[in-house]
């Protein structure tokens, strides 16, 4: 289900889904309730004061023990309303490598 001109395809939770947020070095933790959830991001309702977003990345807890977690960046802030775009480990990679390799020469054949 496409809504909001969103790119990718989101699906709207039915029922309250509990996650957690915490920041990357552990410091802070905050309960959320996600809303919807894309391949790309999601919409997420916080509990508690949403002051700890401000970080650059934090994680998405989508399960009690946080085995199963997502990487995030903050998008937007609306009341207790809050988008999140998940990070990707080989997009980053990417993003650094790009301008990189297009500085460097190609290898001489021998």
């Amino acid at each position: 289900m496409r809504f909001d001109n969103r790119k990718a395809l989101r699906v709207r939770m039915d029922h309250r889904q509990p996650v957690n947020l915490m920041g990357s070095d552990g410091t802070w933790r905050r309960s959320c309730v996600l809303l919807d959830v894309s391949d790309t991001g999601a919409k997420i309702e916080v509990e508690g004061t949403l002051d700890v977003l401000q970080a650059k990345e934090f994680f998405m807890l989508l399960s009690s023990t946080g085995l199963a977690y997502r990487r995030c960046e903050l998008v937007w802030i609306d009341g207790t309303m809050a988008g999140v775009h998940f990070v990707h480990a080989d997009s980053k990679k990417k993003a650094a490598a790009g301008p990189k390799a297009a500085t460097q020469k190609p290898a001489e054949a021998k």
